[in-house]
């Protein structure tokens, strides 16, 4: 039960404590032990989601590679991803039609 629980909630923050209590309750042990680790927890939590994701990312880009599917010109440009505002294509159209939208807006 303990390595299935460990399996799904790495990588989801806070849910750490709700597969503790359903494992500490399958294994007959007071539920009421995590008060002691309810302090360090969020600490750990937010470290065990880090090294989960990391590890996810690091695995996909290892077998991204291998199959071919990476694009290194795009993997090793400091630049990708960067939006400037050139980069975006501003119907007028649409612009005016949400403007109207916003002004029309019944009060709350």
């Amino acid at each position: 039960m303990a390595v299935l629980a460990s399996i799904g909630t790495a990588g989801v923050p806070g849910v750490g404590l709700v597969m503790l209590t359903m494992v500490l309750g399958q294994v007959g042990l007071p539920i009421e032990g995590i008060a002691l680790i309810l302090g360090v927890d969020r600490l750990m939590d937010m470290l065990r989601t880090a090294v989960n994701i990391s590890g996810d990312a690091v695995v996909s880009t290892i077998v991204a590679k291998s199959e071919g599917k990476m694009d290194l010109a795009i993997f090793g440009d400091p630049n990708a991803g960067t939006v400037t505002g050139d980069d975006f294509d501003i119907d007028p159209e649409a612009e005016a039609i949400l403007a109207t939208a916003a002004h029309h807006r019944p009060a709350e």
